[in-house]
């Protein structure tokens, strides 16, 4: 085994696992070392978005275009993208601030088998520079934008935006009902404990993601997407209180 895919080889989250002291979550190198399996137990439906992104771009990827991976993490969004991308004169550019997340990253891409370059950028999102954009995705990445920031990377994004390009938004919603919100965060607490997380990982987990993940409704999702400037807001995918949204450009 080479060094790369020793870098590489799937480490089981356990970081929740005993009692630890109260902190907020923070992408660092711990939480990158276990990312791929946290995020597979603990987001319903990842395994299925992640291949159906390499489908969306295929269909929206433009030729001469600029496609856009932004809170790309380890990048597993990114080499969807990488191969759904048929133009060899694209370029795809993947950004995150989390350094221990990129070196990662760089990995993961080394070893894929696809020609097209990847750009990889540390910088904040709000702060990247976007032009001539055919496909972007923000794969729960918005969640983590404090809310009265988000309008104004969603408006960025759409002004990139080719006519006939497309944003991927995938997010953790909430729901107007209370009721339906207790039934979906049960269910979606059960999937965690499907996938071996025990209470007690569930518990310290979600008190130390619930100041940074802040979760808003489908409906004002969708309105601040149109307000943006996007022409076409549709949900492709939902599970529990988890969704992927496509936004959509007119020709």
């Amino acid at each position: 085994m080479s060094k790369a895919d020793r870098s590489v080889e799937p480490v089981t989250d356990r970081l929740f696992a005993t009692e630890r002291q109260p902190e907020d979550f923070r992408f660092d190198a711990a939480v990158a070392r276990v990312f791929p399996d946290m995020i597979r137990r603990s987001v319903p439906g990842y395994t299925t978005i992640i291949p159906m992104i390499e489908v969306i771009t295929e269909q929206y990827a433009q030729p001469g275009s600029n496609c856009y991976d932004l809170g790309c993490s380890l990048g597993a969004s990114t080499l969807a993208m990488r191969h759904g991308i048929a133009f060899d004169n694209c370029s795809l550019v993947g950004v995150d601030n989390s350094e221990a997340m990129l070196e990662r990253c760089e990995h993961y891409i080394a070893l894929d088998d696809h020609s097209l370059p990847v750009s990889l950028r540390c910088e904040d999102i709000q702060e990247t520079e976007l032009t001539n954009a055919s496909v972007t995705t923000l794969n729960y990445t918005l969640q983590f934008v404090p809310p009265e920031q988000r309008s104004s990377l969603l408006s960025k994004i759409a002004n990139a935006t080719l006519p006939g390009g497309a944003l991927i938004l995938s997010e953790k919603i909430r729901f107007d009902s209370e009721d339906e919100q207790a039934i979906q965060t049960r269910l979606h607490h059960e999937f965690k404990r499907a996938n071996g997380y025990s209470d007690l990982e569930i518990s310290q987990k979600r008190s130390a993601i619930e100041q940074v993940l802040i979760p808003e409704t489908l409906d004002a999702h969708k309105q601040r997407l149109k307000d943006a400037g996007f022409d076409r807001v549709l949900v492709w995918y939902q599970c529990f209180n988890f969704v992927s949204m496509l936004a959509i450009k007119a020709d």
